[in-house]
């Protein structure tokens, strides 16, 4: 993994190799959603590296060991609806994790992102909070979807990424700089229709098949 400052790349062959086969037009949405569940997995197991743990004794079969157990409980926010196909492999991961959900959809005359479904644990602010979106494009939905996570409470919170645009990574930075952006790689730059480029296309069509 390298990092800059707040912004995390995870380079691990296996999330890269995967990521490759993501980004190949050709990759049916059923490979497709596969792909996105398992490089979610990885970068999840990557990104929890450092999360705080208590000591917790066990009893085996022939003994009592010693072992840890997290400090804190972990609560994945996927962004509706492409952070679903996300979202499902980290739960392979983290099984005890909670799930909330934002829906965000943009303005048609001021462009602006606007939440339109907020469902979150009410004890949300008591966990280290996981964001999670396919793609960090413009950074709008990003930011928006941070702000109503903040305003319950939480103070941990973690955005997790596939691809992300040098656009959306200086514009979510600067909005929120105590949130940690961990992706799998940073592109190019966004077209003129805000697509990443090289990208990997619209991932929510992709895994839903609604291309």
């Amino acid at each position: 993994m390298t990092s800059n400052g707040n912004v995390h790349v995870i380079t691990h062959p296996l999330v890269q190799r995967k990521l490759t086969s993501a980004r190949d037009a050709r990759s049916p949405s059923e490979v497709f959603r596969r792909l996105l569940a398992e490089i979610a997995m990885l970068m999840a197991y990557e990104i929890t590296r450092t999360y705080p743990v208590d000591p917790v004794e066990v009893k085996t079969p022939l003994g009592t060991a010693t072992g840890t157990e997290l400090r804190h409980g972990i609560t994945l926010v996927p962004i509706l609806r492409a952070g679903l196909g996300m979202a499902d492999g980290i739960l392979r991961l983290i099984p005890q994790a909670r799930v909330g959900h934002l829906g965000i959809y943009r303005d048609e005359t001021t462009l602006a992102p606007v939440v339109y479904y907020n469902k979150l644990p009410p004890d949300i602010a008591e966990t280290d909070v996981i964001l999670i979106d396919p793609m960090l494009a413009t950074g709008g939905s990003s930011v928006v979807a941070i702000d109503a996570i903040k305003q319950t409470g939480a103070k941990t919170i973690k955005l997790l990424c596939l691809v992300a645009a040098p656009e959306g990574i200086a514009r979510l930075t600067t909005a929120h700089p105590d949130v940690a952006v961990y992706t799998a790689a940073i592109d190019s730059h966004l077209n003129e229709d805000g697509y990443i480029l090289p990208g990997l296309g619209d991932a929510g069509d992709r895994i839903f098949g609604t291309l």
